[in-house]
């Protein structure tokens, strides 16, 4: 590519040094944008109960608020990553800030349901974009292996607390405006991040030699997305064994080998199947799906356990939560990085992943009349220490075996990884929890006790899942040579 002569100045010391410091700033935006997006998944939890009564949602019709804005994110993943590819990360990110801000503004300001349920729907898709073309993104800023490990340190932290602050500040919102704030507080950090973007993210063309569009391909994997998020979401309201739903999963598996088909035989793939043999991409999703499973039912059973079972009020539970917070953020920010640096991927991987399966152990036993600091803060203590340590090594051994022309795809199929496997997680451990719940009342437990072993039970089975993505990660992780490159500081410029 050519040098635009304002990019001159780079090529001295001086120079290099204020391109290195706006390169940090820019990741500031970024992590802004994909903070909002983050917090969006959460933060909307806390309003349901007064979005109820104001729009006069039944309890079933509830649900799509929430469900809306997983169908499109889940569904548009893949899709985004590869769209970042063809027509420039930059340009996508933009269009999905763009996106997501105004599907805010119409959330904030629906006064019906179709209305909020349409824009939620928006919401998703334009989330789903910017955070497909994310990571690529700051793989394009930072090109030198101890950078690129702290980067990826900031931006996992983005992503592992965003949620919890979310539940904080869904509490404030509601309780001190109205919940319309839960949506228009999306406004000004939209706009801020999209003209901040404009002046400090790299304007580099999409990384691929085609333009073509495999559009068969992107239709039939949207679509299995799509229903098979539409399946997990309602799985528990309809039964896992309901006709509609095993035949919407049925449904959802024939498009999907419709899809796998379909790739293997165009002539440009929307996802090229050859990147399944790169081993360290296809660990790292299986590790992403077992860890996202653990973890997304940890965050909202827990918070359902605190205010069900132990009484928090809403502004209590993000308190509760500030603990793993600060720790993730110290570990994420700096600690993290070192780690991979020291000891390469796999170790820490596994160690964070063991260190949350222990803290999930933890609640696995949380009483009926559990206390903070005997009952909650230790569990919390290791599931921040898990999440710090080994959200940056699971990123790391997704992207680093591919070429900067597919890292936008790779980005996208282990978001869609995390994706589905935080609603399968959900809706799995969901069922488990309340199954055992109605066991235990039927065999004349009090009805917090019920609810109490309910919990515990799923909790249990979480553990097993982030310990099975410790021992995989462990095991057959390998170190490639662009992996190996994390272990020292690239002397490339």
């Amino acid at each position: 590519m050519d040098t635009a002569p304002t990019e001159t100045p780079a090529m001295t010391p001086l120079g290099r040094h204020a391109h290195h410091d706006r390169r940090w700033l820019a990741l500031t935006v970024l992590c802004l944008g994909v903070l909002m997006i983050v917090l969006d998944t959460t933060i909307v939890n806390v309003a349901l109960p007064s979005i109820k009564t104001d729009l006069k949602f039944s309890d079933t019709s509830l649900a799509w608020v929430v469900n809306a804005y997983m169908l499109t994110y889940g569904g548009f993943l893949l899709l985004g990553g590869r769209l970042g590819d063809l027509y420039g990360h930059r340009r996508l990110f933009l269009i999905g800030i763009v996106v997501f801000t105004l599907a805010s503004l119409g959330c904030g300001l629906s006064a019906t349901q179709d209305v909020l349920v349409i824009a939620r729907c928006v919401q998703g898709l334009g989330g789903a974009v910017v955070t497909a073309v994310a990571l690529s993104l700051i793989m394009d800023l930072f090109t030198e292996a101890a950078d690129r490990a702290k980067a990826m340190g900031i931006y996992g932290f983005v992503c592992a607390g965003g949620g919890s602050l979310g539940a904080m500040l869904g509490g404030v919102l509601t309780s001190s405006l109205s919940w319309h704030w839960v949506f228009l507080v999306n406004l000004p950090i939209g706009i801020g991040v999209v003209v901040l973007s404009l002046r400090l993210l790299p304007a580099v063309s999409g990384g691929s030699t085609s333009r073509h569009l495999d559009v068969l391909g992107a239709v039939t994997v949207t679509a299995a997305l799509m229903l098979a998020v539409y399946a997990i979401v309602n799985g528990n309201e309809l039964g896992w064994t309901s006709q509609r739903t095993l035949g919407q999963l049925l449904i959802a598996i024939a498009l999907l080998a419709a899809f796998l088909l379909i790739e293997t035989r165009v002539h440009t793939p929307l996802m090229p199947l050859r990147l399944f043999k790169l081993r360290n991409l296809a660990v790292s999703n299986i590790v992403g799906v077992l860890w996202a499973a653990a973890m997304f039912a940890w965050f909202f059973l827990c918070a359902l356990y605190m205010q069900l079972v132990l009484g928090y009020n809403p502004m209590e539970v993000g308190l509760a939560f500030l603990p793993a917070n600060l720790i993730m953020a110290v570990f994420s920010l700096g600690i993290s990085a070192k780690l991979v640096m020291r000891f390469g991927i796999r170790r820490p991987l596994a160690a964070g992943l063991l260190l949350a399966a222990a803290g999930l152990l933890l609640f696995a036993r949380a009483p009926v009349d559990g206390h903070f600091l005997m009952d909650i803060l230790p569990g919390m203590v290791l599931l921040g220490l898990g999440a710090g340590i080994a959200f940056n090594p699971v990123l790391l051994a997704a992207m680093s075996d591919v070429s900067p022309s597919e890292s936008g795809l790779a980005s996208g199929v282990v978001n869609t990884a995390f994706m589905m496997g935080g609603a399968l997680g959900l809706a799995i451990l969901a069922s488990l929890a309340a199954s055992r719940s109605e066991g235990l009342l039927t065999s004349d437990h009090l009805p917090l006790a019920a609810l109490a072993g309910g919990y515990q039970a799923a909790f249990l089975v979480g553990a097993c899942f982030a310990a099975l993505g410790a021992l995989l990660g462990a095991a057959m992780l390998r170190a490639s040579p662009a992996a190996a490159e994390e272990g020292q500081v690239a002397s490339m410029p």
